[in-house]
């Protein structure tokens, strides 16, 4: 049974801070040391100085700051948020996405409340677990998956906005008793606030719970680039059009065609390829092959979401990078103190 209940949210005054687009910025783990530091020289109340910081005592001492010159402000009474996300994909498609923000208390996999899919690392665990005991606040929410149907999106004007996300105070929520939630994005971050708890922190988390049966919820390919592929062989093909037939390597200017029945990500794994890294884009795939940076690049097609849940299910996991859910969930709007 998920225990999921309201909280009291922390959130930017923009009378103080400035305004909120300024403030927030994507996940920890997607921002690359550049966009770091343009993200805090954005604002001295950026989120990145809180969710990526020199270091997390300073992390903790410039959130005890803000909090004491008014830059941000708790609500007075516990709420659910309804989230609506309005983006553009990759594929340069419009959709929208929504889902509820809430409270949720971390459990064990092994209770089968909430599941994951990848494998994680210990090393961004134990510096996501230094920066939770030094802030003792949720800085940034987990993605979830339920099977579900949307919840309807107000006509009214929302509480909170930015960019395409748009937030409304909620009292009350649906049910989650018998509900399986699978984690999206966030597994490092999930993990590291079962191993809070299991000092004697608080078991609660940040989290947008999100519904499956919506047209915004898409998963795209995350393409794998190597150094080296140790001969690998396929059969040769014609370059493919969108829609790949399956896991194409491409190098010398060619393209060949894995076949297998395993999932794209597992295929590639077999492989083990050597110094492998990731991109959503196809183009830029090619790209780094054509310029002589990489040896082969892997082109896979985008994990299926009733896939991603039968490995879950099955108490398996899947290589790293194996989903890229689009958008990333906006970090910033709302703080979880677990105090």
């Amino acid at each position: 049974m998920a225990d999921v209940k309201p909280f009291r949210a922390e959130r930017y005054d923009e009378a103080e801070a400035g305004p909120l687009q300024e403030l927030v910025a994507p996940p920890y783990d997607v921002i690359s040391s550049e966009e770091r530091a343009r993200y805090l020289a954005r604002s001295p109340y950026n989120v990145v100085h809180l969710t990526l910081p020199d270091d997390e005592q300073q992390a903790a001492r410039d959130l005890a700051d803000w909090r004491r010159r008014g830059v941000l402000a708790r609500d007075r009474e516990p709420s659910f948020w309804l989230l609506s996300q309005d983006y553009t994909g990759p594929d340069g498609v419009a959709r929208r996405r929504s889902g509820l923000v809430a409270s949720l208390r971390a459990e064990p996999y092994e209770r089968g409340v909430v599941l994951p899919h990848e494998r994680t690392h210990s090393r961004p665990k134990e510096g996501r677990l230094r920066l939770l005991r030094a802030t003792r606040t949720e800085l940034e929410p987990i993605f979830l998956l339920y099977e579900g149907d949307p919840p309807p999106v107000p006509d009214g004007a929302p509480d909170l906005e930015s960019g395409g996300d748009r937030l409304w105070r909620r009292a009350a929520a649906p049910s989650f008793d018998d509900a399986e939630l699978l984690i999206a994005d966030g597994h490092h971050r999930y993990e590291t606030a079962l191993a809070y708890a299991a000092e004697g922190g608080s078991p609660y988390l940040m989290v947008v719970l999100v519904p499956t049966r919506q047209e915004g919820l898409t998963i795209f390919p995350t393409h794998r680039v190597a150094q080296h592929v140790d001969g690998a062989r396929g059969t040769p093909i014609e370059k493919p059009g969108d829609q790949l037939p399956g896991v194409v390597l491409y190098r010398d200017g060619r393209y060949e065609l894995l076949e297998s029945d395993a999932l794209d990500v597992d295929v590639v794994e077999r492989i083990a390829p050597e110094g492998v890294t990731y991109t959503p884009q196809r183009e830029e795939a090619v790209a780094t092959v054509d310029r002589g940076d990489a040896e082969a690049a892997f082109l896979l097609r985008p994990t299926r979401i009733e896939d991603v849940w039968a490995v879950a299910r099955r108490g398996d996991t899947m290589p790293q990078k194996s989903t890229y859910f689009y958008p990333k969930l906006t970090s910033g709007l709302l703080f979880h103190p677990l105090d």
